[in-house]
């Protein structure tokens, strides 16, 4: 007989996943096998971060859709799947700020089919809005550490970035030039003064250029992990050349922030290569800042010499605001609150809000300034917290009301709800936290969470083929696993400081294992012959094709699902593949809601399968 050694017990976990997730009440999804498989744990003092960090983990469950065996995970950014979508529903616009979020689930499947999903997925129209999608890419990367997944990838991002560059770069100026509105900012106070007053006429803006400059550096970094240094070193010198020209032409030294820059003469007296009110019927005011200034820091393209712009930010009388901030300074001549959507001249944004956020962060966790502080950073991502509320529960639609926090006029009916054109859990656990995603062999943390709390902890989280963990206790007493803020990998100990400040340490990555692809073929966007879906009944508002539509809603009366006809006792559902297909896991999502509200399961269900025939 050999005995064999009795393996050490696992860690304890820091955070009771069953009790946090039971404590968000909130939640319609309370499939809790799925966020304890798939998303990092993260607990505070504050319990309205916390609130909305679990909120934000289920807004991610209401837009993921499968699109085909082909495609696999994308996600939409409305609820329903708009005209101007793409294939499956998703729009380009916040597809950076979404691969940013979903890189941080467990399962990478869905973050890798998506960043695929741009590139080999007929219809995804990945050229519609401004975007970040290589330097996405390469987020996702520093994260999972898939070498194949980024390498894969490259030939296609460098065509992205030439079709860019052959649609909408000038080498006479050195920028690229793009509207508001296929910004994703339409109706700003830059559209306003041209003739096309929605769109806008093509500028030269701090949004797209950062963007550009942020996937030429992205490429570059890929192709020296593909071992191609020719293409790196002529992507690095794009990215230089684009920064150079950028902070040079966008910075306005008198107003002290980036700028939109108009390509060419508009009406009233706009002049070609002169920034917002520099010339035309506005020429001379000292406002025209926009927060598309604040993203330079993005992306790190803007330095500590630029940081005067920040001593605007948390001023009342010019973004900061109950509710905002607003994504034009109050002052301004063209400032508007509109009352409905989508306008980009006064009112509260997610989207630019979380721009700011992750920028704001970059600036507190580089280089040495004195114009924001930690504290302010937490005030405006608290302010982002509880702007994400209605009816005191989290939630979150296109814009707010910056002094009242109001989502009227910008909240739809199976459209606006849970508007997934933000994040908010990157910004906890690169900011608050503090975890940098690095892609060598170095953990870094530079937190910038409130030097009064007592504790934090984010566990279970995905990095670099291990798990990790990162704790703040400052007497011990909390978690019991010693004093002050420590990592831990795999539930060992691997970093520890007294202090609530930057830290580091080394880590070999785990095995790095691709994902494996579990398909589901029952799956029909298509409207293909095969899978066939039929029924017995159906209610006219409720077609059968939308059991099969790849996306799942835990809400009381979904908008997407099939229902059969009123008053049928008993139902069938049958799906036809029309070629022998071997099955692994039937999952079925049913609901009966009836009169009062009240959700029932059925009182029995039966899964046949026809084998042959």
């Amino acid at each position: 007989m050999i005995l064999l050694p009795t393996p050490p017990p696992a860690a304890p976990a820091f955070i009771d996943k069953a009790k946090t997730l039971r404590a968000q009440s909130f939640l319609d999804n309370r499939d809790y096998d799925w966020y304890q498989a798939n998303v990092p744990f993260f607990e505070s003092p504050d319990q309205d971060v916390d609130a909305t960090y679990y909120y934000l983990w289920e807004l991610v469950t209401k837009h993921l859709v499968y699109g085909s065996p082909s495609s696999g995970y994308a996600f939409t950014e409305f609820i329903d799947r708009p005209g101007w979508s793409g294939t499956y529903g998703a729009i380009s616009c916040a597809a950076g700020l979404q691969l940013y979020e979903v890189r941080w689930l467990r399962n990478p499947r869905y973050a890798q089919d998506y960043a695929r999903y741009w590139f080999r997925t007929p219809g995804a129209q990945p050229y519609n809005y401004s975007t970040w999608l290589a330097d996405s890419v390469w987020a996702v990367y520093k994260v999972g550490l898939d070498a194949d997944f980024a390498k894969g990838l490259l030939p296609d991002l460098k065509e992205y970035f030439a079709e860019w560059t052959r649609r909408q770069f000038v080498p006479e100026v050195g920028l690229f030039w793009q509207t508001g509105m296929r910004d994703g900012m339409e109706t700003n106070i830059n559209s306003r003064q041209t003739v096309d007053w929605f769109a806008g006429a093509p500028g030269y803006r701090p949004t797209f250029n950062s963007y550009m400059f942020a996937d030429a550096r992205g490429i570059a970094a890929i192709a020296r992990l593909a071992g191609e240094t020719e293409t790196a070193s002529l992507y690095e010198k794009k990215a230089a050349d684009l920064r150079e020209k950028a902070l040079s032409l966008m910075w306005d030294p008198q107003r002290q922030f980036f700028m939109h820059v108009f390509k060419n003469d508009e009406r009233d007296g706009i002049k070609a290569l002169t920034k917002t009110h520099e010339t035309g019927k506005f020429a001379g005011s000292p406002y025209g800042r926009e927060l598309i200034g604040y993203v330079p820091w993005q992306f790190e393209m803007a330095d500590a010499r630029f940081a005067g712009a920040w001593s605007f930010l948390m001023d009342p009388q010019r973004f900061f605001a109950p509710f905002g901030p607003t994504v034009t300074e109050r002052n301004d001549p063209l400032f508007k609150i509109s009352p409905r959507c989508c306008e980009w001249s006064g009112n509260s944004w997610p989207y630019a809000t979380t721009q700011t956020l992750a920028a704001m962060a970059n600036l507190l966790q580089g280089a040495p300034q004195r114009v924001v502080t930690n504290e302010q950073y937490f005030r405006l991502l608290k302010t982002y917290t509880m702007t994400q509320r209605k009816a005191g529960k989290p939630y979150i639609a296109e814009s707010a009301h910056p002094d009242t926090g109001s989502w009227e006029g910008s909240d739809n009916y199976d459209h606006s709800e849970h508007y997934f054109h933000s994040n908010y859990n990157d910004l906890i656990i690169t900011g608050l936290v503090g975890l940098r995603p690095r892609a060598d062999d170095t953990v870094e943390l530079r937190p910038l969470a409130p030097k009064a709390w007592d504790y934090f902890a984010l566990e279970d989280v995905p990095y670099h083929g291990r798990k990790l963990a990162v704790v703040w206790d400052r007497d011990g007493k909390r978690y019991g696993r010693g004093k002050g803020l420590s990592v831990f990998a795999d539930g060992k100990r691997i970093a520890n400081s007294p202090n609530l400040g930057p830290l580091s340490a080394k880590l070999a990555p785990g095995k790095i294992v691709s994902p494996s692809r579990s398909i589901n073929y029952a799956v029909n966007n298509e409207g293909t012959f095969f899978p066939r879906v039929a029924a017995s009944s159906s209610d006219p508002k409720a077609p059968v094709g939308k059991a099969v539509d790849g996306n799942y809603w835990y809400l009381t009366s979904p908008p997407n699902r099939w229902a059969s006809a009123a008053g049928s006792k008993t139902d069938w559902l049958s799906v036809n593949f029309g070629t022998p297909r071997s099955v692994r896991e039937v999952r079925l999502y049913l609901l009966e809601d009836g009169p009062g509200g009240a959700v029932r399961a059925p009182r029995s269900y039966r899964l046949q399968s026809w084998e042959k025939g």
